[in-house]
């Protein structure tokens, strides 16, 4: 049988956005890889991914945590980036400071037109997932890559090493500190604000608060949020759209994920969001 031969690519169709997510596996498929692979297909692009760490995960919580050795993540990525034309990338759990080391080497090295950096490091618990060494490290050689950081507040206020904000007035004297981490720009999301009727995040730029706003949904299906806020925000990214309208998009699509979110029976704990809401049967 004859070898196969490439195609010639057809100059009528345009090109694909790709996006890589770089994250932990969750094994009942709610956050990590999994939520931002379904984030990022049902918004309109290709998801590729790294995997840094196994977990044995379900939808009452997480019973172990494998890591992946940081040469293997550094294959991996080599992998992606020499074969695929990956527009934006987004970062999620990063469980050492040698995989966290081995992710900014090779993100400088392929430099991406966009990096989207959820840090990942607080437990649902309150419970620290990174040492204070590992998050040292992803300060000084992670976040000033990113185009956008999407903390919640306890993660927020780790990073800075202050107490987690209980207002919105609260989150607003972080803005400063915030800042200074060195990323290009912070979603600062407000949902552990859970007094609060709406779930309010601030967008805080350069030189600019946008302020985003939704009602907040009552549901206990709310495992993986942060993670497919994130993947559809690099997702909207890697298909042209500048960060503010970016992060708009991203915000509409996990409101709606919310709000359709008790239409699945997933699991006996916190359910996944509904990622694929916009499917009919």
């Amino acid at each position: 049988m004859p070898a196969l031969t490439p195609k010639a690519p057809a100059t009528s169709i345009a090109n694909t956005p790709i996006v890589l997510t770089i994250a932990g596996s969750d094994s009942g498929g709610g956050a990590g890889i999994q939520a931002d692979i379904k984030a990022i297909s049902a918004t309109g692009s290709y998801a590729c991914s790294v995997i840094t760490a196994l977990t044995a995960q379900n939808t009452q919580g997480v019973s172990g945590i494998y890591p992946i050795s940081s040469d293997f993540v550094e294959q991996q990525l080599d992998a992606v980036f020499t074969d695929l034309n990956v527009a934006a990338v987004k970062v999620g759990m990063l469980s050492d400071a040698n995989i966290i080391r081995s992710v900014a080497k090779k993100l400088i090295q392929y430099a991406p037109r966009f990096l989207v950096v959820d840090p990942v490091m607080v437990a649902t618990s309150g419970d620290l997932l990174l040492q204070s060494s590992a998050i040292d490290c992803l300060k000084a050689e992670l976040l000033p890559l990113a185009d956008v950081i999407t903390p919640n507040l306890p993660e927020a206020a780790a990073l800075i090493n202050k107490d987690v904000p209980a207002s919105e007035t609260a989150m607003t004297a972080m803005i400063s500190e915030l800042r200074a981490l060195g990323a290009k720009s912070v979603l600062l999301k407000g949902g552990h604000l859970e007094q609060d009727q709406n779930s309010t995040d601030l967008l805080i730029l350069a030189d600019e608060i946008i302020r985003l706003s939704a009602a907040r949904i009552n549901t206990c299906n709310t495992h993986g949020t942060g993670c497919t806020l994130s993947a559809a925000i690099a997702s909207y990214l890697a298909q042209g759209h500048d960060l503010p309208a970016a992060v708009a998009l991203g915000k509409d699509y996990i409101t709606a994920a919310l709000i359709h979110a008790d239409e699945l029976n997933i699991g006996q704990g916190h359910g996944p969001v509904n990622h694929f809401f916009g499917l009919k049967a």
